[in-house]
């Protein structure tokens, strides 16, 4: 490819975004002055993570990162797929490279079978969850459907630490339907997971009642899983959240989550204070 059609870009916003389109357009793309003013200039570690992340999912790229980490040049290769493995980088939760995944998994070669591991639910990004929620009833409106789409939580990570293990596989469709989609209808029904990891189990059970204390009043039918993993599948550090889908008549999905504090970082947080929010949350989120 010629310098002539390269994509030129400043900064580092939108890089998840610009690296994806680019994948799927098949066109290189340069990237300067990543954090260039900064102290700490360059490409932080959740994005070189990310970039590796890309690089397995396809055959015959070409990355081009300068000494400083501050300029990228990416000449995307063939969305191969297949059976892989990452570890994404803690400091970031895997929502952060699921959400580009589920754009680029219907267009591979291969069907796409990936095992992602680190932090499955933060305060940052969309946790697994709320992906699984959302995201998966979406792509079906597409098109894209069958046994093989599916988001498997195996273990659950928490900030700093992680620990985490999902596995998540897309069958191949080269086309998608249309989708014509503008009502969205009256909410039905409520569904919520409540976690909680290396804390008592008790804690799912204080932030559901307290969800439910303020979503009764609306709806009756609503129904918040709890969900307590020990041992291995728990991850590295504690903590505890909880996320809640309201589903409407249309198929309409809308979600708000919340988690707890990374441990050793700001105050510590009451689950009945988690659940009430997420709950108030949710409504926010319905009445926009």
């Amino acid at each position: 490819a010629g310098e002539a059609q390269c994509l030129s870009y400043t900064g580092c916003n939108f890089l998840r975004q610009r690296l994806v389109l680019a994948t799927l357009s098949g066109r290189p793309l340069k990237i300067r002055k990543i954090r260039a003013k900064e102290e700490d200039p360059g490409l932080r570690d959740f994005e070189a993570s990310f970039i590796r992340l890309i690089d397995k999912v396809t055959n015959g790229s070409r990355i081009e990162i300068n000494q400083t980490g501050t300029t990228l040049y990416y000449q995307p290769g063939l969305l191969y797929g297949g059976s892989l493995e990452h570890d994404c980088s803690p400091s970031r939760g895997i929502g952060y490279y699921l959400e580009s995944l589920l754009c680029l998994a219907p267009f591979m070669k291969h069907p796409l079978k990936i095992v992602l591991r680190g932090v499955t639910n933060d305060q940052v990004d969309p946790s697994v969850d709320v992906l699984k929620a959302t995201a998966l009833p979406l792509l079906k409106k597409f098109g894209i459907d069958g046994e093989s789409l599916e988001i498997k939580i195996s273990r659950r990570g928490m900030p700093p630490k992680g620990g985490g293990e999902i596995v998540f596989a897309c069958p191949v469709r080269k086309v998608l339907q249309p989708v014509q989609f503008t009502d969205p209808g009256k909410i039905k029904r409520i569904r919520g997971t409540a976690y909680s990891v290396r804390v008592s189990p008790q804690m799912a059970n204080r932030m559901v009642e307290s969800a439910r204390g303020i979503l009764n009043k609306f709806l009756p039918d609503i129904y918040i899983y709890t969900d307590h993993m020990k041992g291995v599948s728990s991850g590295k550090s504690p903590g505890f959240g909880i996320c809640l889908t309201a589903e409407t008549i249309n198929g309409t999905i809308l979600s708000a989550e919340l988690a707890s504090n990374p441990q050793g970082q700001g105050p510590a947080v009451l689950p009945e204070e988690l659940g009430k929010n997420c709950a108030k949350l949710l409504l926010e989120e319905i009445y926009r």
